[in-house]
């Protein structure tokens, strides 16, 4: 600990004492207070000078340890400041000291090269991938058609007893389906399943 951290310590140790012994003060000249009524409710009025003397020695004396301690407080802050401008300084030179060092053996051509292959490769990545996506979508296009897509979908919307909505219709591709006796078929499937189930 250097010697402005323990004039810190030090300070603020004190400040919480002045504290201390200011809330001391207060509950005493409350305590004061409460004697002086009771004096006065006596008709002691004597008594009740000495207490209400006594309230004011405890306020003045609650007042000048405030003082004091936020003086204390305001004096502790600068020398925290101190404290951590002096960090700050030391930090940052150790960070000069190594930017210094990694600066010196940065070579910004093998940079500049290395950077060139990696925007190389990854256009070549692209291309590769987006070759792919198209092979492996006309792929599955091709393994599954549109019609037995459409007709599962109609079946499970049917057994969960959901209707298709038109947007459904809209996002398939136009094409002329035949309304025939399927479509008929699936509708009576459709009403006995939900005549089975209530």
């Amino acid at each position: 600990m250097s010697g402005l951290e323990k004039a810190l310590f030090n300070l603020k140790f004190t400040a919480k004492q002045l504290n201390r012994q200011a809330a001391k003060a207060g509950k005493d000249e409350t305590a004061e207070k409460n004697k002086l009524k009771k004096a006065i409710q006596q008709n002691h009025n004597d008594i009740a000078k000495i207490y209400a003397q006594n309230a004011i020695r405890k306020q003045n004396e609650r007042l000048n340890l405030l003082r004091l301690g936020s003086r204390i407080d305001a004096v502790s802050s600068r020398i925290q400041t101190a404290v951590t401008m002096r960090q700050v300084t030391g930090s940052m030179t150790n960070v000069v000291k190594g930017m210094d060092h990694a600066m010196k053996t940065m070579d910004l051509e093998k940079i500049s090269a290395v950077m060139d292959r990696f925007e190389t490769q990854f256009e070549d990545l692209d291309v590769a991938t987006g070759y792919y996506e198209n092979a492996t979508s006309s792929a599955t296009a091709v393994a599954t058609p549109q019609e037995d897509v459409d007709r599962l979908m109609s079946q499970v919307a049917d057994e969960a007893g959901v209707e298709l909505s038109q947007e459904m219709e809209a996002a398939a591709p136009a094409k002329n389906v035949k309304a025939g006796p399927v479509e008929v078929e699936e509708d009576g499937l459709g009403e006995r399943l939900r005549a089975l189930r209530s």
